[in-house]
C-alpha cells in the first residue's frame, strides 16, 4: 500500500507539472497579450510605451525564464499581480473559491440524493411504469443543456414570483446563501443526477444477476438487505468514479451557469481572464482547479480498497 501511494503522489506531481507546462505555453502561444489588448481598445500604438509595459510585465524575458519566475513564486506562495486590476492574484481568486465550492457542492448532493436512490430503484422496478418515467427523466437530465435549463428556471420565476434568483449581493446567513444557490445548483445537478442514475441503474442490474444475490434471497434476506448492502455496495464503485469526475467537473466546469445566475464564481472569473490574457489569474486558476480534479482522483482510488476488499494494492 505504502509503495502505491509513492507511485500514485508521484503521478500526481508529474501531472500538475505538465498541467502547468501547457496552460503556461498556450497562453503564449494565443495571438496578442494583455498589453496588446490594451493598445488596441485605446486606438493608439506608441512603440516605446508597449515595450515599456512588456518591461513591467516581464513579458519580455524569455519564456522558460517566465515560466521559472511563475513556478517560483508559486512554490513560495507568491502568485504574483493581476495584470487588469494591478491587485494581488490571491486576493483576487480567494474570495470565488468558497463561492463556486458552494454551488459544486450543493449541486454534487442534489445529484447524488436523487440519483443514486432513483437508479436503484429503477433497477428494482425493472421494466415497471416507474422504470420508465425514471428513465425518461434521466434522458431528459442528459438532453438538456444546463444553462438552457436555468433560462426556463429564471423566465418561470418571473412569470409566477415577479423575480429573478440571481446573485445581487453576498448572502448573510445559512438559510439565505441556501435559497440563493439552491436554484443554481438544481439546474446544474440534474444533469448529473440524471448521469448517476442511469450508471447506478445498469450496475445494480449487473449484480442483481449474480449467483451470491439469489443465494441471500435464498436465506431469507430481505429486499431491503439484498438490494442496499448486497448489491448497492458492490455496484457502487463506477458510481462512486461518476461523482468523483463530478466533483472536478464542477469546480471549473460551472462557466455558463455562473453566467446566466450572475454569480462570480472561479469558472466565470476564469473566462473574463482568458479574455484579458490576465496571464497569473489564468495560470493560478487552472492549477488550483487542476489541482482539485487531482486529489479527488487520488481520494477515490483509496476508496476502492475500503469498498471492495477484492482490490490490494501491492
Amino acid at each position: 500500500m505504502t509503495s502505491y501511494l509513492i507511485r500514485r503522489f508521484g503521478l500526481m506531481v508529474l501531472t500538475l507539472f505538465g498541467i502547468s507546462v501547457i496552460i503556461f505555453v498556450l497562453l503564449r502561444v494565443v495571438p496578442g497579450n494583455i498589453v496588446d489588448i490594451l493598445f488596441e481598445a485605446s486606438g493608439f500604438v506608441n512603440p516605446a510605451e508597449k515595450a515599456r509595459i512588456e518591461a513591467d510585465l516581464g513579458l519580455d524575458k524569455p519564456m522558460p525564464v517566465q515560466y521559472a519566475s511563475w513556478i517560483g513564486g508559486l512554490l513560495r506562495g507568491d502568485l504574483g499581480y493581476s495584470y487588469v486590476s494591478e491587485k494581488p492574484a490571491l486576493q483576487e481568486i480567494l474570495p470565488r473559491i468558497p463561492i463556486t465550492a458552494k454551488l459544486a457542492g450543493l449541486a454534487l448532493t442534489f445529484a447524488i440524493v436523487f440519483g443514486v436512490p432513483l437508479g436503484v430503484i429503477s433497477a428494482v422496478r425493472q421494466n415497471s411504469r416507474l422504470d420508465y418515467v425514471l428513465r425518461v427523466i434521466s434522458l431528459s437530465g442528459l438532453s438538456m443543456p444546463a444553462f438552457w435549463l436555468g433560462l426556463l428556471i429564471l423566465m418561470a420565476f418571473v412569470k409566477y414570483f415577479g423575480t429573478i434568483p440571481i446573485y445581487s449581493s453576498a448572502p448573510a446567513g445559512f438559510w439565505q446563501t441556501l435559497g440563493l444557490y439552491c436554484i443554481p445548483a438544481a439546474a446544474v445537478g440534474f444533469r448529473s443526477s440524471a448521469l448517476m442514475m442511469r450508471l447506478t441503474r445498469s450496475s445494480m442490474l449487473e449484480v442483481l444477476r449474480q449467483d451470491y444475490i439469489r443465494t441471500a434471497r435464498a436465506k431469507g434476506a430481505s429486499d431491503n438487505t439484498v438490494n442496499f448492502n448486497h448489491a448497492l455496495r458492490n455496484a457502487a464503485l463506477p458510481v462512486i468514479t461518476v461523482i468523483g469526475i463530478e466533483a472536478a467537473f464542477l469546480m471549473g466546469g460551472l462557466i455558463v451557469t455562473e453566467t446566466v445566475f450572475n454569480i462570480p464564481g472561479v469558472a466565470r472569473f476564469l473566462v473574463e481572464a482568458i479574455r484579458w490574457r490576465d496571464y497569473p489569474i489564468v495560470q493560478n486558476l487552472v492549477m488550483f482547479i487542476a489541482v482539485v480534479a487531482v486529489s479527488i482522483n487520488f481520494l477515490i482510488d483509496l476508496l476502492y480498497a475500503a469498498l471492495d476488499p477484492r482490490i490490494k494494492y501491492s
